[in-house]
């Protein structure tokens, strides 16, 4: 579970980020999530975005996905939202404490 303090400094990072994930009309699928896990272990903060024509709702697509992934959801703005999960090969992110 992420502090107030650490999900601030992940939306300070993630301000500066495009979205690499993309949900369309398909929504959550299976290769979805499985992108969405490899990315993960690699970035560890990821930046996607919920297409218009998608049938889900951003907040709950959102949710399905750092549920599925075991990441957490950092930030939901308009269509875009933010994940994290920490790298168990190499750690990159140092976050506060």
């Amino acid at each position: 579970m992420l502090t107030g303090k650490q999900k601030g400094f992940l939306r300070s990072l993630g301000n500066e980020m495009d979205p690499i994930l993309q949900i369309g009309k398909g929504g959550v699928t299976e290769a979805v999530i499985a992108q969405t896990d490899e990315t993960l272990e690699a970035r560890e903060l990821i930046k996607g975005r919920v297409l218009p024509n998608s049938m889900e709702d951003v907040q709950s697509a959102a949710a399905e996905l750092a549920e599925r992934t075991s990441a957490e959801l950092v930030q939901v703005i308009g269509r875009n939202f933010l994940l994290y999960r920490e790298s168990k090969k190499k750690p990159m992110i140092d976050l506060p404490r």
